[in-house]
């Protein structure tokens, strides 16, 4: 208990920070000032032979047990060979490293200092026996052969090191082993065999870079004729798949150094049009600055719709249903001018048929196909070509399900400016047979019309209608057309024809130009008419106000008051009592032109009163929503049906009268 308690934590009473902080950096930092030095070994002095012999066997025998305890560590074997030598007993050593190759001869650093020590100790046979079975064993290690041709160049033994070079090159190393074999041959100024050295060079290693290594240093000796040889040979040798900016970069610039811009230009443009365009963007900048700097007004222009060109192809090859990407290069190259490039990029745009045949889809590339054919008409003056290219364009829209009025219409009239009548009618006649639209009839009438053929156009007015009875403009236009001609029984008879159709899309249009018709011929009898007819067929207040407005126009003002008192009691329903607000209305505004007293009165009498109601508002789910205020209209005819509209008057006079005595 005792002993628990005495090794029992002792609490901190002080929390709190110390006035002067120490950091765990500190710490250390003090402890390694601290530390106490080794002892060093005494240093010992030899004196005799024998002190000399019997150290040296303890450090052999130090060395051996440990290369004994650790076989395959390198490091003990070079410290012992190294330690021989310091030694001067050069046959220990090397019996050192051979037992260390035996060990491990792929092991660089035991070559290295192997051929090292005999090169320092001026042993040049030994050394180059060394890097001899180096090399030999191990070949692909380059820095034994920077060395040993190292060695053979110190010592002038340059066709030892060319022999070596040789030996080296069958082993078809690194482009860093040529370029020292060619600096090797050019300090020793053979010319031919530095260029057979690089014709095995480039052979070997296909790149790019090994030619443009030939051909600069063609240049770098003045040989200017050999050096364009050598970029002739590369674009030769390495063929159209194989080509780089790179290349025709330096080729050009070549060029330009020695004025021969024209070639140089020669050299950008084949570039760009055999280098494919994801690659070529470095190529088009240095082909404008070339331009910029040497070329004229055109050239420019030329690169930089070169540049634009190859942002169009890039555009398209990503997406080739973009129409608008096309269209865009479409107009770059029309404004080269340049029929066969345009012709080409119309072809290949028009190729990428919209994968469904929706009309949305084809809005757009159909278009593409109408700016063709007036390119071949307009700007090549190509007439039969832009006739191949309007029918080749029929052709390929499916018409079964959807057709282009403005395609057939524009052929008609390309036919039409080719003064080609029979081919013009052929061509509506088989737009009608095969995709009839009102468009195709509107503009087959008008040219028929043009030419005063009236009996065509009432064959085609009559084709249009079975077509589309339904389509009020066609039965108006055809009315028009009789009247035009002062067929006005054709005309009347026409209308009459179109009021009795049961369906219409726009009734009421037929009904006013009927009407309208009949004020014109001025047959009133008529007019009044159709508008009992209409009334027969209809209730709505703006006839009944267009009926009373035709009677005053007339003068007849007594029929114009009866048709107004007829329409109000009409109209008296709980529906249509806005109706009824707009006809009385129209009727004070008649009465304050034309009536009396009595019959102003009468108006006045029949003045609506306006309420504010209240009502639910229905929910879109069907539910009942918040109120809503809403005017209503109490005409004095409906109060006798509605009795709580007296309790109502009377509580609005009560209040009023207490308003006032207040």
């Amino acid at each position: 208990m005792a002993s628990s308690q005495r090794f029992r934590a002792v609490r901190v009473k002080d929390k709190s920070p110390a006035a002067v902080q120490i950091t765990a950096e500190q710490i250390l930092r003090e402890a390694w000032e601290r530390q106490e030095a080794e002892p060093k070994p005494p240093r010992q002095k030899i004196t005799d032979a024998e002190e000399l012999a019997e150290y040296r066997m303890r450090k052999r025998k130090e060395y051996e047990d440990a290369i004994r305890r650790n076989r395959y560590g390198i490091g003990g074997w070079l410290k012992y060979a190294a330690w021989e030598e310091q030694q001067g007993d050069l046959e220990r050593a090397r019996s050192i490293f051979e037992r260390a190759i035996e060990v491990d001869y792929r092991n660089v650093q035991i070559w290295l200092k192997y051929a090292e020590t005999e090169m320092r100790n001026r042993n040049v046979n030994h050394a180059r026996n060394v890097w001899d079975r180096a090399v030999t064993l191990l070949p692909r290690v380059n820095q034994f052969w920077y060395k040993y041709i190292f060695m053979e160049d110190m010592l002038s033994n340059y066709a030892g090191a060319r022999r070596l070079y040789e030996r080296w090159m069958e082993w078809k190393p690194d482009k860093h082993a040529w370029y020292a074999y060619i600096k090797f041959e050019t300090r020793n100024n053979e010319i031919d065999r530095v260029r057979d050295i690089f014709r095995r060079f480039v052979m070997c290693h296909e790149t790019v870079d090994a030619w443009l290594k030939w051909a600069k240093w063609e240049e770098g000796r003045g040989e200017v004729d050999s050096s364009r040889k050598v970029y002739e040979m590369s674009l030769e040798y390495l063929g159209e798949d194989s080509h780089h900016p790179k290349l025709f970069i330096s080729f050009a610039k070549f060029e330009e150094r020695y004025k021969e811009f024209d070639r140089a230009r020669t050299i950008y443009k084949y570039a760009l049009d055999h280098i494919p365009k994801n690659i070529a963007g470095k190529l088009f900048q240095k082909f404008i600055q070339f331009e910029k700097q040497f070329g004229n007004r055109e050239g420019i222009e030329d690169v930089i719709f070169g540049k634009r060109r190859f942002q169009y192809e890039e555009e398209v090859k990503h997406n080739p249903m973009n129409y608008d990407a096309w269209f865009d290069y479409i107009r770059l190259e029309e404004s080269t001018g340049d029929k066969n490039k345009i012709r080409e990029v119309y072809e290949r745009a028009i190729a990428n048929k919209p994968p469904a045949e929706e009309k949305r889809f084809w809005r757009r590339y159909i278009y593409l196909w109408i700016n063709y054919a007036l390119y071949e008409e307009l700007d090549a003056k190509d007439i039969e070509r832009t006739r191949q290219v309007y029918k080749e364009a029929l052709r390929l829209v499916p018409h079964a399900k959807f057709s282009f009025a403005k395609l057939w219409i524009m052929f008609a009239n390309f036919e039409l400016r080719q003064k080609d009548l029979t081919a013009v009618r052929a061509t509506y006649g088989n737009a009608i047979g095969l995709a009839p639209s009102e468009k195709i009839f509107r503009a087959y009438i008008l040219l028929e019309t043009l030419l005063c053929n009236f009996d065509r156009c009432r064959t085609l007015y009559s084709k249009y209608l079975e077509w589309n009875p339904e389509n009020c403009n066609a039965w108006v236009d055809f009315a028009k057309f009789e009247d035009n001609l002062g067929e006005i029984e054709r005309a009347r008879a026409l209308f009459d024809l179109a009021i009795q159709q049961q369906l219409l899309d726009m009734p009421e249009l037929v009904w006013k130009k009927f009407i309208d018709f009949e004020m014109e011929n001025e047959e009133n009898d008529k007019v009044r008419h159709l508008y009992e007819e209409l009334l027969k067929r209809t209730k709505h207040v703006k006839v009944w106000i267009s009926f009373a407005q035709f009677e005053v126009a007339i003068g007849n003002l007594a029929r114009a008051r009866d048709i107004y008192k007829e329409a109000f009691s009409k109209l008296k329903t709980p529906e249509t009592k806005e109706e009824r607000v707009l006809l009385w209305e129209s009727w004070r505004n008649f009465e304050d032109e034309n009536g009396d007293e009595s019959s102003k009165t009468v108006v006045a009498n029949n003045v609506p009163e306006r309420i504010i109601k209240r009502r639910r508002i229905q929910t879109a789910d069907g539910g009942e929503g918040p109120w809503e205020e809403y005017y209503d209209y109490i005409f004095p005819d409906e109060r006798e049906s509605l009795p709580h509209l007296g309790i109502l008057k009377k509580a609005k006079e009560w209040k009023k009268k207490l308003q006032s005595v207040q």
